[in-house]
């Protein structure tokens, strides 16, 4: 028989971690032909994954935070193939927020991450597709806009390599004071809302932006999307968003939050937003959205949260 075929799809910050190379080492100990692709520039992803079609690669390994993942997700949901003629996608979390790994319970260490790809199979999961103005892009997590958005933009680098998560929760307080409403309006089947938002979370999976919850509920396989608006309520907004920054509670939201769970929906703002998606911010004044059911295949934990369909025992 011959040997299972992966690939490691590693974001470049992350190259010289000796723990992911002893974890590599492990994984071709046990007979698996695991190739590791190093990220240097914009595209190099989405080429990888093209090669490693090409080469017939069984397995796909995304070793870094959410940006690396929405990059080999994309790649892989914009093509021709069904899922089960995709190679399989396992995660590797080395990035500053990992939402999605988090969300997933995913294991941080490498090797036990390596490890849950190589001895559970892959579950079907969905994937949102968002058309924006004449770009057709791919959200495998969250997108968010609003203040969620402009907390992860405004960010810096440097701020995150040095507090890692707490990055974003140092800038949110810094902006609580500041929060400009947008003019939107959202529409799906049978729903429809209008008026001035503060945040704004359209969700596969459950968390962005270092951890803040704004789709609690969300699946990741139940082919809907869950819709998170925070409106604009003055004096009351700021507060449950300092309360939900500060304690952690995802009650505070649902103080003022609308929620819906939607098959597809579309986003007009009277001005161009930005929308982030999985950690990439993408402006426009239009977003038409859809989930993709059942789009890829993932290695996830047998309890993982975010699977619809894991038994109620287990969660």
């Amino acid at each position: 028989m011959p040997a299972p075929s992966w690939c490691l799809i590693l974001n470049g910050k992350s190259a010289g971690v000796e723990a992911v190379r002893e974890a590599v080492a492990a994984m071709r100990g046990r007979g698996i032909a695991l190739a590791v692709r190093v990220t240097w520039e914009a595209r190099d992803a989405a080429r990888f994954v093209d090669e490693a079609l090409v080469s017939g690669v069984e397995t796909l390994v995304v070793g870094g935070g959410d940006g690396t993942l929405n990059a080999v997700v994309s790649a892989l949901a914009a093509r021709p193939e069904a899922a089960d003629a995709l190679p399989s996608l396992g995660v590797l979390p080395l990035g500053t927020a990992n939402d999605f790994a988090t969300a997933a319970q995913l294991p941080i260490d490498p090797h036990d991450a390596l490890s849950l790809v190589a001895e559970l199979a892959p579950r079907p999961v969905d994937v949102l597709r968002v058309a924006a103005d004449d770009a057709v892009l791919w959200c495998a997590n969250l997108a968010s806009g609003g203040f969620g958005t402009q907390v992860t933009v405004d960010t810096r680098d440097a701020l995150k390599r040095v507090l890692g998560g707490l990055a974003y929760f140092v800038t949110g307080l810094s902006r609580l004071g500041r929060i400009e409403p947008i003019q939107a309006r959202v529409r799906g089947p049978e729903f429809a809302w209008d008026g001035g938002l503060v945040a704004l979370g359209i969700g596969n999976g459950r968390q962005a932006g270092g951890g803040q919850a704004l789709c609690p509920d969300a699946w990741i396989d139940d082919g809907m999307i869950d819709l998170t608006i925070v409106p604009e309520f003055e004096g009351e907004v700021v507060a449950a968003l300092r309360t939900a920054l500060v304690e952690g509670k995802v009650a505070a939201l649902d103080q003022v939050a609308v929620r819906r769970r939607l098959p597809r929906l579309v986003v007009e703002a009277d001005a161009p937003m930005a929308l982030n998606l999985d950690g990439e911010p993408v402006q426009a004044a239009r977003f038409d959205i859809q989930c993709v059911p059942a789009r890829l295949r993932m290695h996830l934990p047998a309890d993982c949260a975010l699977l619809s369909k894991t038994p109620a025992a287990a969660r």
